[in-house]
Protein backbone atom coordinates (compact mmCIF):
# COMPACT_ATOMS: atom_id res chain seq x y z
CA UNK A 1 0.00 0.00 0.00
CA UNK A 2 3.07 1.93 0.71
CA UNK A 3 4.75 1.69 -2.46
CA UNK A 4 1.35 2.95 -4.77
CA UNK A 5 0.64 5.64 -2.51
CA UNK A 6 3.83 6.78 -3.09
CA UNK A 7 3.42 6.31 -6.90
CA UNK A 8 0.24 8.01 -7.20
CA UNK A 9 1.77 10.66 -5.55
CA UNK A 10 4.41 10.98 -7.85
CA UNK A 11 1.91 10.94 -10.82
CA UNK A 12 -0.33 13.84 -9.16
CA UNK A 13 2.96 15.93 -8.97
CA UNK A 14 3.60 14.88 -12.67
CA UNK A 15 0.12 15.87 -13.83
CA UNK A 16 1.07 19.54 -12.07
CA UNK A 17 3.56 21.58 -14.56
CA UNK A 18 3.31 20.18 -18.22
CA UNK A 19 0.63 20.86 -22.53
CA UNK A 20 1.53 19.37 -26.14
CA UNK A 21 4.43 20.16 -27.82
CA UNK A 22 5.45 16.89 -29.35
CA UNK A 23 6.54 17.95 -32.36
CA UNK A 24 8.14 21.64 -31.80
CA UNK A 25 10.95 20.39 -30.35
CA UNK A 26 14.24 22.33 -30.49
CA UNK A 27 17.49 20.96 -31.96
CA UNK A 28 18.07 17.56 -33.69
CA UNK A 29 20.26 14.57 -33.87
CA UNK A 30 23.26 15.11 -35.53
CA UNK A 31 23.10 11.19 -36.91
CA UNK A 32 26.69 9.30 -37.81
CA UNK A 33 24.16 7.32 -39.88
CA UNK A 34 20.90 7.36 -42.29
CA UNK A 35 17.36 7.77 -40.72
CA UNK A 36 17.21 4.26 -42.97
CA UNK A 37 19.37 2.14 -41.03
CA UNK A 38 17.34 3.20 -38.01
CA UNK A 39 14.37 2.28 -39.66
CA UNK A 40 15.35 -1.38 -40.73
CA UNK A 41 16.97 -2.22 -37.30
CA UNK A 42 13.38 -1.60 -35.75
CA UNK A 43 11.45 -3.34 -38.55
CA UNK A 44 14.43 -6.49 -38.09
CA UNK A 45 13.88 -6.18 -34.20
CA UNK A 46 10.42 -6.16 -34.44
CA UNK A 47 10.28 -9.01 -37.23
CA UNK A 48 12.23 -11.17 -35.18
CA UNK A 49 10.73 -10.90 -31.98
CA UNK A 50 7.39 -11.80 -33.62
CA UNK A 51 9.45 -14.89 -35.26
CA UNK A 52 10.85 -16.32 -31.91
CA UNK A 53 7.50 -16.21 -29.98
CA UNK A 54 5.73 -17.86 -32.75
CA UNK A 55 8.37 -20.38 -33.73
CA UNK A 56 9.16 -21.09 -29.68
CA UNK A 57 5.37 -21.50 -29.13
CA UNK A 58 5.62 -18.55 -25.99
CA UNK A 59 2.64 -19.67 -23.97
CA UNK A 60 0.86 -17.85 -20.95
CA UNK A 61 2.28 -18.27 -18.02
CA UNK A 62 0.31 -19.38 -15.25
CA UNK A 63 -2.12 -17.44 -13.47
CA UNK A 64 -0.17 -15.04 -11.47
CA UNK A 65 -0.50 -14.24 -8.04
CA UNK A 66 -2.99 -10.68 -7.35
CA UNK A 67 -3.55 -8.85 -4.93
CA UNK A 68 -5.96 -5.95 -3.45
CA UNK A 69 -4.50 -2.82 -2.33
CA UNK A 70 -6.51 0.32 -1.20
CA UNK A 71 -5.56 3.71 -1.65
CA UNK A 72 -5.20 5.95 0.87
CA UNK A 73 -8.11 8.05 1.33
CA UNK A 74 -6.19 11.15 1.24
CA UNK A 75 -4.31 10.01 -1.53
CA UNK A 76 -7.75 9.19 -3.43
CA UNK A 77 -9.40 12.81 -2.32
CA UNK A 78 -6.26 15.10 -3.45
CA UNK A 79 -6.43 13.72 -6.89
CA UNK A 80 -9.95 14.01 -7.18
CA UNK A 81 -10.10 17.50 -5.62
CA UNK A 82 -7.10 18.38 -8.66
CA UNK A 83 -10.11 17.00 -11.47
CA UNK A 84 -12.35 18.97 -10.38
CA UNK A 85 -10.07 22.14 -9.39
CA UNK A 86 -8.73 21.29 -13.41
CA UNK A 87 -12.44 21.65 -14.34
CA UNK A 88 -13.70 24.60 -12.40
CA UNK A 89 -10.75 26.25 -13.89
CA UNK A 90 -11.35 25.72 -17.59
CA UNK A 91 -14.94 26.51 -16.61
CA UNK A 92 -14.19 30.27 -15.08
CA UNK A 93 -12.38 30.81 -17.96
CA UNK A 94 -15.06 29.61 -20.76
CA UNK A 95 -17.03 32.41 -18.46
CA UNK A 96 -14.83 34.85 -18.60
CA UNK A 97 -13.46 34.46 -21.73
CA UNK A 98 -9.68 35.76 -23.58
CA UNK A 99 -7.46 34.01 -25.25
CA UNK A 100 -3.80 33.41 -24.62
CA UNK A 101 -1.12 31.29 -23.15
CA UNK A 102 -3.05 31.47 -20.21
CA UNK A 103 -5.49 28.77 -22.28
CA UNK A 104 -5.97 25.73 -19.36
CA UNK A 105 -8.13 24.08 -21.41
CA UNK A 106 -6.03 22.95 -23.95
CA UNK A 107 -3.34 22.37 -21.63
CA UNK A 108 -5.44 19.92 -19.26
CA UNK A 109 -7.58 18.53 -21.58
CA UNK A 110 -4.39 17.53 -24.58
CA UNK A 111 -1.38 17.83 -22.26
CA UNK A 112 -1.84 16.90 -18.98
CA UNK A 113 -4.86 14.95 -19.62
CA UNK A 114 -4.19 13.24 -23.61
CA UNK A 115 -0.49 13.00 -22.40
CA UNK A 116 0.27 12.70 -19.18
CA UNK A 117 -2.28 11.04 -18.20
CA UNK A 118 -2.71 8.40 -20.32
CA UNK A 119 0.93 7.69 -20.10
CA UNK A 120 0.18 7.07 -15.47
CA UNK A 121 -2.34 4.85 -16.97
CA UNK A 122 -0.36 2.72 -18.81
CA UNK A 123 2.56 2.86 -16.42
CA UNK A 124 1.45 3.90 -12.72
CA UNK A 125 -2.12 3.28 -11.75
CA UNK A 126 -5.77 4.05 -12.98
CA UNK A 127 -5.44 7.77 -11.75
CA UNK A 128 -8.62 8.70 -13.77
CA UNK A 129 -10.47 6.77 -11.64
CA UNK A 130 -9.56 9.90 -9.16
CA UNK A 131 -9.13 12.67 -11.58
CA UNK A 132 -12.46 12.60 -13.06
CA UNK A 133 -13.89 15.18 -12.72
CA UNK A 134 -17.91 13.86 -14.20
CA UNK A 135 -17.73 11.15 -11.54
CA UNK A 136 -16.80 13.71 -8.50
CA UNK A 137 -19.29 15.92 -10.22
CA UNK A 138 -21.99 13.26 -9.83
CA UNK A 139 -21.02 12.09 -6.68
CA UNK A 140 -21.38 15.34 -5.14
CA UNK A 141 -24.56 16.24 -6.76
CA UNK A 142 -26.03 13.21 -5.33
CA UNK A 143 -24.93 13.81 -2.27
CA UNK A 144 -26.80 17.48 -1.84
CA UNK A 145 -29.88 15.86 -3.05
CA UNK A 146 -29.67 13.64 -0.22
CA UNK A 147 -29.11 16.23 2.11
CA UNK A 148 -32.46 17.56 0.54
CA UNK A 149 -34.43 14.83 1.37
CA UNK A 150 -34.72 13.88 -2.37
CA UNK A 151 -34.26 10.34 -3.27
CA UNK A 152 -32.69 9.47 -6.81
CA UNK A 153 -34.57 7.08 -9.24
CA UNK A 154 -33.74 3.36 -9.91
CA UNK A 155 -31.40 3.62 -13.12
CA UNK A 156 -31.82 2.06 -16.30
CA UNK A 157 -30.08 -1.18 -17.00
CA UNK A 158 -27.47 -0.51 -19.57
CA UNK A 159 -28.38 -2.20 -22.93
CA UNK A 160 -26.14 -4.90 -23.50
CA UNK A 161 -25.87 -4.64 -27.46
CA UNK A 162 -24.51 -0.31 -27.02
CA UNK A 163 -21.86 -2.50 -25.13
CA UNK A 164 -18.25 0.01 -25.66
CA UNK A 165 -19.61 1.73 -28.80
CA UNK A 166 -20.68 5.35 -27.19
CA UNK A 167 -16.76 5.35 -25.88
CA UNK A 168 -16.05 4.56 -29.30
CA UNK A 169 -18.21 7.27 -30.82
CA UNK A 170 -16.80 9.96 -28.23
CA UNK A 171 -13.52 9.18 -28.83
CA UNK A 172 -13.45 9.83 -32.55
CA UNK A 173 -15.10 13.19 -31.81
CA UNK A 174 -12.03 13.65 -29.61
CA UNK A 175 -9.73 12.77 -32.49
CA UNK A 176 -11.11 14.83 -34.58
CA UNK A 177 -11.27 17.89 -32.63
CA UNK A 178 -7.64 17.71 -31.74
CA UNK A 179 -6.33 16.78 -35.46
CA UNK A 180 -8.54 18.05 -37.75
CA UNK A 181 -10.70 20.53 -35.89
CA UNK A 182 -7.86 21.94 -34.31
CA UNK A 183 -10.11 25.43 -33.34
CA UNK A 184 -10.63 27.77 -30.34
CA UNK A 185 -13.89 26.81 -27.95
CA UNK A 186 -12.91 23.70 -26.45
CA UNK A 187 -14.01 24.34 -23.19
CA UNK A 188 -17.53 25.14 -23.98
CA UNK A 189 -17.35 21.24 -25.61
CA UNK A 190 -16.26 20.11 -21.95
CA UNK A 191 -19.10 21.83 -20.50
CA UNK A 192 -21.46 19.92 -22.88
CA UNK A 193 -19.60 16.56 -22.60
CA UNK A 194 -19.97 16.91 -19.01
CA UNK A 195 -23.76 17.77 -19.07
CA UNK A 196 -24.20 14.59 -21.21
CA UNK A 197 -22.22 12.61 -19.55
CA UNK A 198 -24.31 13.28 -16.34
CA UNK A 199 -27.03 13.09 -18.02
CA UNK A 200 -25.65 9.21 -18.70
CA UNK A 201 -25.18 8.54 -15.65
CA UNK A 202 -28.08 9.47 -13.67
CA UNK A 203 -30.14 7.35 -16.60
CA UNK A 204 -27.74 4.04 -16.55
CA UNK A 205 -25.78 4.73 -13.19
CA UNK A 206 -22.57 6.09 -12.30
CA UNK A 207 -20.26 2.68 -12.81
CA UNK A 208 -22.43 1.15 -15.72
CA UNK A 209 -21.43 4.47 -17.73
CA UNK A 210 -18.14 4.28 -16.84
CA UNK A 211 -17.16 1.07 -17.09
CA UNK A 212 -18.82 1.45 -21.05
CA UNK A 213 -20.26 4.33 -22.07
CA UNK A 214 -17.66 7.47 -20.63
CA UNK A 215 -14.57 7.71 -23.62
CA UNK A 216 -12.02 8.96 -20.98
CA UNK A 217 -13.15 6.02 -18.45
CA UNK A 218 -12.92 3.17 -20.86
CA UNK A 219 -10.00 4.18 -23.14
CA UNK A 220 -7.53 4.97 -20.35
CA UNK A 221 -8.80 1.73 -18.39
CA UNK A 222 -7.44 -0.40 -21.67
CA UNK A 223 -3.91 1.79 -21.31
CA UNK A 224 -4.26 0.44 -17.78
CA UNK A 225 -3.60 -3.01 -18.41
CA UNK A 226 -0.31 -2.74 -19.00
CA UNK A 227 0.27 -1.25 -15.30
CA UNK A 228 1.07 -3.10 -12.54
CA UNK A 229 -1.90 -1.38 -10.83
CA UNK A 230 -5.03 -2.03 -12.12
CA UNK A 231 -8.65 -1.03 -11.36
CA UNK A 232 -10.29 -3.76 -9.32
CA UNK A 233 -13.96 -5.00 -10.03
CA UNK A 234 -16.55 -3.11 -7.41
CA UNK A 235 -18.10 -0.15 -5.83
CA UNK A 236 -15.43 0.73 -4.19
CA UNK A 237 -12.94 3.30 -6.09
CA UNK A 238 -10.43 3.22 -3.76
CA UNK A 239 -9.19 -0.56 -4.24
CA UNK A 240 -6.49 -1.65 -6.82
CA UNK A 241 -5.08 -5.00 -7.73
CA UNK A 242 -1.47 -5.39 -7.79
CA UNK A 243 -0.39 -7.33 -10.32
CA UNK A 244 2.96 -8.49 -12.69
CA UNK A 245 3.58 -5.76 -15.03
CA UNK A 246 1.65 -6.42 -18.04
CA UNK A 247 -0.37 -9.17 -17.14
CA UNK A 248 -3.58 -7.05 -17.33
CA UNK A 249 -2.86 -7.71 -21.15
CA UNK A 250 -4.11 -11.26 -21.00
CA UNK A 251 -7.00 -10.91 -19.30
CA UNK A 252 -10.34 -11.60 -20.71
CA UNK A 253 -13.28 -9.17 -21.93
CA UNK A 254 -12.12 -7.53 -25.04
CA UNK A 255 -15.01 -6.44 -27.81
CA UNK A 256 -15.20 -5.24 -31.05
CA UNK A 257 -15.73 -1.89 -29.65
CA UNK A 258 -12.29 -2.15 -27.41
CA UNK A 259 -10.65 -3.36 -30.27
CA UNK A 260 -11.87 -0.93 -32.89
CA UNK A 261 -10.78 2.35 -29.67
CA UNK A 262 -7.19 0.80 -29.21
CA UNK A 263 -6.82 1.03 -33.26
CA UNK A 264 -8.40 4.48 -33.31
CA UNK A 265 -6.04 5.48 -30.29
CA UNK A 266 -2.94 3.96 -32.38
CA UNK A 267 -4.21 5.19 -35.74
CA UNK A 268 -4.78 8.49 -34.42
CA UNK A 269 -1.33 9.43 -33.22
CA UNK A 270 0.10 7.46 -36.52
CA UNK A 271 -1.56 9.82 -38.38
CA UNK A 272 -0.82 13.00 -36.05
CA UNK A 273 3.11 12.14 -36.94
CA UNK A 274 2.67 11.53 -40.69
CA UNK A 275 0.41 14.66 -41.25
CA UNK A 276 3.25 16.61 -39.92
CA UNK A 277 5.55 15.67 -42.25
CA UNK A 278 7.10 17.39 -45.44
CA UNK A 279 6.00 14.61 -47.78
CA UNK A 280 2.66 14.45 -46.27
CA UNK A 281 2.23 18.25 -47.19
CA UNK A 282 3.73 17.71 -50.65
CA UNK A 283 0.60 15.76 -51.50
CA UNK A 284 -2.08 16.81 -49.50
CA UNK A 285 -0.92 21.00 -48.47
CA UNK A 286 -3.02 22.50 -45.75
CA UNK A 287 -6.55 20.87 -46.21
CA UNK A 288 -9.87 22.74 -45.32
CA UNK A 289 -11.67 21.61 -42.17
CA UNK A 290 -14.18 19.17 -44.59
CA UNK A 291 -10.90 17.92 -46.66
CA UNK A 292 -9.10 17.34 -43.54
CA UNK A 293 -12.12 15.18 -41.21
CA UNK A 294 -12.42 12.90 -44.72
CA UNK A 295 -8.26 12.76 -44.36
CA UNK A 296 -8.34 11.46 -40.66
CA UNK A 297 -11.63 9.51 -41.41
CA UNK A 298 -10.19 7.46 -44.22
CA UNK A 299 -6.90 6.89 -42.40
CA UNK A 300 -8.37 6.36 -39.58
CA UNK A 301 -10.38 3.47 -41.38
CA UNK A 302 -8.24 1.98 -42.95
CA UNK A 303 -6.30 1.09 -39.80
CA UNK A 304 -9.14 -0.13 -37.89
CA UNK A 305 -10.25 -2.52 -41.07
CA UNK A 306 -6.22 -3.88 -40.68
CA UNK A 307 -6.86 -4.53 -37.27
CA UNK A 308 -10.36 -5.96 -38.17
CA UNK A 309 -8.87 -8.04 -40.78
CA UNK A 310 -6.41 -9.74 -38.40
CA UNK A 311 -8.73 -10.60 -35.43
CA UNK A 312 -10.75 -12.48 -38.30
CA UNK A 313 -7.43 -14.63 -38.39
CA UNK A 314 -6.46 -14.66 -34.84
CA UNK A 315 -9.18 -13.22 -32.45
CA UNK A 316 -9.90 -10.23 -31.02
CA UNK A 317 -8.57 -10.56 -27.84
CA UNK A 318 -5.32 -11.33 -29.35
CA UNK A 319 -5.41 -8.09 -31.31
CA UNK A 320 -6.35 -6.40 -28.53
CA UNK A 321 -4.19 -7.08 -26.29
CA UNK A 322 -1.26 -6.53 -29.12
CA UNK A 323 -2.60 -2.74 -29.79
CA UNK A 324 -2.65 -1.70 -26.52
CA UNK A 325 1.13 -1.93 -26.11
CA UNK A 326 2.12 -0.33 -29.50
CA UNK A 327 -0.24 2.48 -28.78
CA UNK A 328 1.18 2.73 -25.68
CA UNK A 329 4.72 3.07 -27.66
CA UNK A 330 3.57 5.17 -29.96
CA UNK A 331 1.86 7.61 -27.28
CA UNK A 332 5.44 7.79 -25.14
CA UNK A 333 7.34 8.44 -28.39
CA UNK A 334 4.93 10.92 -29.91
CA UNK A 335 3.82 12.71 -26.47
CA UNK A 336 5.90 12.57 -24.16
CA UNK A 337 8.70 15.77 -24.61
CA UNK A 338 5.16 17.35 -25.71
CA UNK A 339 4.35 16.80 -21.84
CA UNK A 340 7.41 17.87 -20.69
CA UNK A 341 7.81 21.03 -23.33
CA UNK A 342 3.99 22.58 -23.89
CA UNK A 343 3.26 21.48 -20.48
CA UNK A 344 5.43 24.07 -18.51
CA UNK A 345 2.60 27.04 -19.71
CA UNK A 346 1.09 26.37 -16.30
CA UNK A 347 3.15 28.78 -15.28
CA UNK A 348 2.07 31.06 -17.01
CA UNK A 349 -1.82 30.20 -16.17
CA UNK A 350 -0.91 30.59 -12.75
CA UNK A 351 -0.03 34.00 -13.54
CA UNK A 352 -3.14 34.80 -15.65
CA UNK A 353 -5.63 32.09 -14.53
CA UNK A 354 -8.76 34.10 -16.37
CA UNK A 355 -7.10 35.62 -18.98
CA UNK A 356 -7.10 38.93 -18.27
CA UNK A 357 -3.99 40.24 -19.24
CA UNK A 358 -2.56 39.42 -15.35
CA UNK A 359 1.23 39.38 -14.30
CA UNK A 360 0.44 37.67 -10.92
CA UNK A 361 3.68 36.27 -10.37
CA UNK A 362 6.22 37.61 -13.27
CA UNK A 363 5.54 34.66 -15.46
CA UNK A 364 2.74 35.21 -17.82
CA UNK A 365 5.13 35.74 -20.55
CA UNK A 366 7.55 32.63 -20.45
CA UNK A 367 7.93 30.62 -23.17
CA UNK A 368 8.12 27.27 -23.29
CA UNK A 369 10.99 25.12 -24.81
CA UNK A 370 12.87 21.68 -24.77
CA UNK A 371 15.93 22.71 -26.08
CA UNK A 372 17.00 21.37 -22.36
CA UNK A 373 16.26 17.84 -23.41
CA UNK A 374 19.30 16.74 -25.75
CA UNK A 375 18.50 15.00 -28.87
CA UNK A 376 19.94 12.10 -28.68
CA UNK A 377 17.78 11.49 -25.74
CA UNK A 378 14.68 12.34 -27.38
CA UNK A 379 15.50 9.70 -30.10
CA UNK A 380 16.30 7.14 -27.80
CA UNK A 381 13.45 7.28 -26.30
CA UNK A 382 11.36 7.33 -29.48
CA UNK A 383 13.13 4.35 -30.59
CA UNK A 384 12.69 2.73 -27.35
CA UNK A 385 9.19 3.20 -27.27
CA UNK A 386 7.75 2.43 -30.55
CA UNK A 387 10.18 -0.73 -30.69
CA UNK A 388 9.24 -1.63 -27.21
CA UNK A 389 5.79 -1.70 -27.71
CA UNK A 390 5.94 -3.80 -30.92
CA UNK A 391 7.78 -6.19 -29.22
CA UNK A 392 5.83 -6.24 -26.24
CA UNK A 393 2.44 -6.63 -28.34
CA UNK A 394 3.91 -9.23 -30.24
CA UNK A 395 4.38 -11.22 -26.87
CA UNK A 396 1.05 -10.48 -25.69
CA UNK A 397 -0.98 -10.95 -28.92
CA UNK A 398 0.95 -14.72 -29.46
CA UNK A 399 0.26 -15.89 -25.94
CA UNK A 400 -3.27 -14.40 -26.43
CA UNK A 401 -4.00 -16.59 -29.89
CA UNK A 402 -2.78 -19.42 -28.55
CA UNK A 403 -5.05 -19.77 -25.32
CA UNK A 404 -7.58 -18.81 -27.27
CA UNK A 405 -7.17 -21.28 -29.91
CA UNK A 406 -6.82 -24.47 -27.12
CA UNK A 407 -9.01 -26.96 -27.54
CA UNK A 408 -10.35 -25.42 -31.11
CA UNK A 409 -7.40 -27.22 -33.17
CA UNK A 410 -5.89 -26.31 -36.17
CA UNK A 411 -2.55 -24.07 -35.74
CA UNK A 412 -2.31 -20.61 -34.46
CA UNK A 413 0.84 -20.17 -35.17
CA UNK A 414 1.20 -19.22 -38.77
CA UNK A 415 -2.07 -17.05 -38.69
CA UNK A 416 0.09 -14.93 -37.21
CA UNK A 417 2.06 -13.57 -39.73
CA UNK A 418 -0.56 -11.09 -41.15
CA UNK A 419 -0.21 -9.56 -37.50
CA UNK A 420 3.41 -9.59 -37.97
CA UNK A 421 3.78 -8.16 -40.93
CA UNK A 422 1.21 -5.50 -39.71
CA UNK A 423 3.34 -4.20 -36.62
CA UNK A 424 6.47 -4.39 -39.03
CA UNK A 425 5.13 -1.27 -41.35
CA UNK A 426 3.68 0.12 -38.37
CA UNK A 427 6.94 0.23 -36.64
CA UNK A 428 9.15 1.57 -39.67
CA UNK A 429 6.38 4.56 -40.75
CA UNK A 430 6.01 5.45 -36.60
CA UNK A 431 9.45 6.17 -36.44
CA UNK A 432 9.95 7.75 -40.05
CA UNK A 433 7.77 10.27 -39.38
CA UNK A 434 9.43 10.96 -36.04
CA UNK A 435 12.53 11.04 -36.79
CA UNK A 436 11.81 13.76 -39.67
CA UNK A 437 11.83 15.95 -36.71
CA UNK A 438 14.66 14.74 -34.74
CA UNK A 439 17.50 12.82 -36.87
CA UNK A 440 19.50 14.91 -39.34
CA UNK A 441 21.34 12.41 -41.94
CA UNK A 442 24.55 12.70 -42.35
CA UNK A 443 24.38 14.14 -45.82
CA UNK A 444 22.25 16.65 -44.80
CA UNK A 445 24.90 17.84 -41.45
CA UNK A 446 27.30 18.02 -44.48
CA UNK A 447 25.19 20.55 -46.35
CA UNK A 448 24.27 18.61 -49.15
CA UNK A 449 20.84 17.96 -48.46
CA UNK A 450 20.08 20.68 -46.04
CA UNK A 451 16.97 21.56 -48.01
CA UNK A 452 15.86 18.18 -48.51
CA UNK A 453 14.12 18.50 -44.89
CA UNK A 454 13.19 22.30 -45.07
CA UNK A 455 9.95 23.34 -45.66
CA UNK A 456 9.27 23.78 -49.31
CA UNK A 457 6.85 26.41 -48.61
CA UNK A 458 5.63 28.97 -46.03
CA UNK A 459 2.34 26.93 -45.41
CA UNK A 460 4.52 23.73 -44.42
CA UNK A 461 5.87 25.79 -41.74
CA UNK A 462 1.98 26.60 -40.67
CA UNK A 463 0.35 23.38 -40.94
CA UNK A 464 3.24 21.58 -38.62
CA UNK A 465 2.75 24.68 -36.29
CA UNK A 466 -0.98 24.27 -36.08
CA UNK A 467 -0.09 20.70 -33.86
CA UNK A 468 1.41 22.23 -31.46
CA UNK A 469 -2.07 23.25 -29.77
Amino acid sequence: MTRLAAAIAVAALLLLPSPALAHALVGRLDSPLPLAVYLTGAALAVGLSFAFVILRDIRAPADPPERTVVVPRPVALGLRAIGLFGWLWIVAQVIVGGSSDADVATLFLWVYGWGGVAILSAFVAPVWTWLDPFTTLFDVGAAALRRLGMEGWEPAPYPARLGAWPAVVGFAVVVWLELAYRGSGLGVVLIIYTAFTLAAMANYGRDAWRSNGETFSVWFGLLNRLAPFGRAHGPDDRTVVRRPFAMGLLEPGWTTAHVVLVALGAGSILYDGLSQTQAWFDVFRVPSLPVATIELLAFLGIIVALALGVARLVGLASVGAGLVPIAIGYLVAHYFTYLLGDGQRIVVALSDPLQLGWDLFGTAFYEASTAWIPAVLIWTLMLAAVVGGHVLGAWSGHVVAFRDAQGRGGDIRWRQVPLAALMVVLTATTLWSLGQAVVKEPAETAGGAAAALAPAEPGVASAIGSAQR
